[in-house]
């Protein structure tokens, strides 16, 4: 249980320095919730899918296939993300996604699939699939709320500029420095 629980901060901890960085675009406590929420679902439905296809996808590629298309996927997700922001901060005095609603459509997937492949292994290793989902996603609500809430406190530090622009320039810093090999996602 205790490898379980380090294995699902360990897969948390995406979500968590993804949330620091969305908090400065400063959620409400309501946003930053549902947000987190849905960050929990996907991370806890992505080790449920792989736990069941283990056998299937263990026998197609070997979970450091898996693990590095993860991040390649996180990567073009954050990447992505952080291009949009960071255009429509530029292009319009409003901000960028205040409700976050463009963040819970394009980041939870990309932030879980690496859940897949951790999924993928625990199934092959014989975990029951009734524990670590669960736990992955109260693991990544707690850390992804946590996120929020200090991003959005460090934001209010920073009042001359706009948050949205510097969320976005730190989002697209976050996937150079992964695609650079710098930084590990």
């Amino acid at each position: 249980m205790i490898a379980l629980m380090t294995l699902g901060f360990g897969l948390g901890m995406d979500n968590f320095r993804t949330s620091l960085v969305l908090g400065g675009l400063k959620p409400s406590w309501r946003t930053s919730v549902k947000t987190s929420a849905i960050f929990a679902f996907w991370d806890g439905m992505a080790p449920l899918v792989g736990m069941l296809g283990g056998g299937y996808l263990g026998s197609r590629m070997s979970t450091t296939g898996m693990a590095d298309a993860a991040e390649a996927i996180a990567v073009a997700g954050l990447g992505g993300y952080g291009l949009f922001l960071t255009i429509r901060a530029l292009r319009s005095p409003d901000h960028a996604d205040m409700d976050m609603k463009t963040a819970r459509r394009w980041l939870p997937v990309p932030l879980a699939i690496d859940n897949l492949a951790a999924g993928a292994a625990l199934g092959l290793a014989g975990f029951s699939p009734w524990i670590a989902p669960f736990l992955f996603a109260f693991t990544t609500f707690v850390l992804s709320l946590a996120g929020h809430q200090i991003g959005r406190t460090i934001a209010n530090f920073i009042p001359r500029i706009r948050t949205d622009l510097l969320t976005g320039i730190a989002f697209l810093l976050m996937a150079g420095l992964v695609v650079a090999g710098v930084a590990d996602f």
